[in-house]
Parts: C-alpha cells; structure tokens; sequence
C-alpha cells in the first residue's frame, strides 16, 4: 500500500487531472483562464493621476482649448519679444509711422478662389491706430500684460484659498468662525467696486504698475476657493489616516500641506482655472472703466477703453482686442471643464444625462 501512495505522490498534479472527469477538467480549465485574466488586468491597472489624465486627454474641448491658449501665449510673447528677448515680429508697438489706407488691416483670409483677394498677411495685419503704430503689436504688448495679470492673480487668490480654508476646516471652532466670517465679509462688499478703490489706491503708490494690480485682485478673489477648501477638509479631517498621523506626533503644519491639501488637489486645480478666466474680465473691467491697467503699460482692456470710440469708423481696433479677451476666457472655460471631469468623473454630461433619465424613468 505504501508503494502505491509514493507512486501517486511521484505522479503529481499533472497526472492527477486525467483522474478527473471531462466536465469538472473544463471547470478547472475556465477558472485558469479567469485567474490569468484577472491578473494580467491587476497588473495593467493605473494610478490615479494616469485615469485623471486619460479622461482629461478625451475631452474634445479641453484639449482644443488648450492648442488655441498655448498657441496664443507662445505668439503673444515671441512675436514682439519679452524681457529684453527680441521676437520675430518686424514691427513695435512703441514706434508710429504714416497711416497706410486709414489704417486698415492687411490681412486676408479669403480665398481668390472664391472671388476674395486671397491668403496675405501685409505689412499691418490687425491695422494700424491713430498714431501710425502697428496695431498687432499694440495687442500683443496687450495680450502679454493681460495673460501675466491673469496668472498672477489665479495663482496667488488660490494659495490664499487653499491656506484658509484648510485652516477653517481643520481647527474649526473659533478660528473657523472668524476665518469664515472675514470671507464673508469679502463676499458681501460688491467685488468690483472693492477691486477699483484698491487698485487705484495700489497703483498711485506703486506707479501704475501691473502687479500691483495683480496683487490687489489676488487678495480679494479668494473667497470661493476657501469655502469649497473648508468643506473638503471638514471631511477629510476625519479619515483614518489623519487620525494615525496625529497619532504618531505630526505636526499641524505636516497634516494639513502633506495629508489634507493633496486630497483637495482636484478642487483646487480646477478652481485655479476658473480664477484666471475670471481675472481676465475683471481686468478688462476695471481697465475699460479707468481704474486697471493705465499707460505707458498696456493690457487687452486699455486698448478696448482707448479705441471704444472707433467702434463705428475703424471697427477692428475695438473687435481685435475684445475678440482675444473673449476667446482666452472661453477656452480657459473649457479647460477647467476638462478639469472638473477629470477629477470627478461623475461630473461628465454622459453621466449628468444618465442620472436625470433614472430620475425620469423613478
């Protein structure tokens, strides 16, 4: 008998499945199968930030809107140069010449075969202004003041943000109250007329300077990105692994910029995007009205301010500007959309369209 047991041992497994029956060899044979393909998946699996990039790379219009932005900034700060650093463009928007056919622009972009004048850039493709300077790098100077204003405002409005709304959210009690109540102290006073008394206050002082500008509308739009900070932290506070970092001595500092913030890392981005195109229109505003960006300095706002009364005799210096202004806010849009659905899938419209069907269809 013991004979019999070594000679079953020496056969092994392999020789045992010709012992099993047809039906239970095809069972065996399909749950391999499912353990392989279970583990080549397991072992195919992405991170976070991969899943948050690939939604992000299908999104049609956040991926346009990100060619039409880079495209913009790379031609607004080569064309004319920038810091001392000479750009391709021939003509500056510092020296006037002799009007050429009232100023009209030279570019075309009608075909002749379809009866137009033809493809043509010309020596003054945005037109020239009253003085004789060229219009397109009058826009271009405009377009650089405009881009580094609205940087620097979404930049430095969303440290603010992000630093008091995790405070509020993870000491709450009392500093949650007067950090809550100084925010809405902010919300409450009419934002633009706040932005131009202190712009104007800041620019007298600092000599009109761009980025004291920038530094004024980044210490008043903050309070948006706070609140939504706050009520993310009022969550994440809670978590296990806050819990074991205090518990091991961590200092407050370490939890908050190391365990808390880096959760809210969606929130955050995303608002950022919404701040620069929201900067962009609030700099346009003020700078239309007097109270932004004043000369020798130049910002996409002036030149509509400048040029508003040639709206009627010499339309492009007013579209040119406006039609820039429009189009970096709305493709800055789109991008924080992209953003948002990156980050929060369950934020996209095929989703949004299917939970408003299972509402209908309850």
């Amino acid at each position: 008998m013991s004979g019999i047991k070594d000679n079953e041992e020496l056969r092994g497994p392999s020789s045992m499945k010709s012992d099993i029956e047809p039906g239970e060899q095809e069972l065996v044979s399909l749950v391999e199968v499912e353990d392989a393909e279970l583990a080549r998946k397991s072992s195919q699996s992405k991170s976070q930030g991969q899943l948050v990039r690939r939604r992000f790379l299908n999104h049609k219009a956040a991926m346009i809107s990100t060619v039409v932005l880079v495209v913009i900034t790379l031609t607004a700060f080569t064309s004319i140069g920038f810091a001392g650093i000479p750009g391709w463009w021939g003509q500056s928007y510092l020296k006037s010449s002799s009007v050429i056919n009232g100023g009209a622009p030279t570019l075309s972009l009608w075909p002749s075969w379809l009866g137009g004048p033809g493809f043509a850039i010309g020596e003054h493709p945005f037109g020239q202004d009253n003085t004789g300077k060229d219009y397109f790098a009058l826009v271009m100077r405009g377009t650089q003041k405009s881009i580094i204003i609205a940087v620097t405002v979404g930049a430095l409005s969303t440290c603010i943000g992000a630093i008091i709304g995790a405070v509020a959210g993870y000491f709450r009690g009392w500093v949650d109250e007067v950090l809550m109540r100084l925010t809405d102290l902010f919300i409450v006073i009419p934002l633009l007329v706040l932005a131009a008394v202190l712009g104007q206050l800041a620019g007298s002082k600092l000599g009109g300077s761009i980025f004291a500008l920038a530094l004024v509308l980044g210490m008043l739009t903050w309070t948006g990105l706070a609140r939504l900070v706050r009520g993310e932290i009022l969550s994440l506070r809670e978590r296990e692994y806050v819990a074991a970092a205090q518990a091991m001595g961590s200092k407050t500092s370490r939890v908050i910029f190391k365990h808390l913030l880096p959760n809210t890392i969606g929130v955050i981005v995303v608002n950022a995007t919404f701040a620069i195109a929201g900067a962009i229109l609030l700099e346009t505003s003020l700078s239309f009205l007097g109270f932004g960006v004043k000369a020798p300095e130049s910002s996409l706002g002036l030149l509509i301010s400048q040029y508003q009364n040639a709206f009627t005799n010499r339309p492009w210096l007013f579209w040119w500007p406006g039609m820039l202004i429009v189009t970096i806010a709305l493709s800055v849009n789109f991008l924080g959309d992209g953003l948002r659905d990156a980050f929060d899938p369950r934020q996209t419209k095929k989703t949004r369209r299917r939970t408003k069907k299972e509402e209908v269809s309850e």
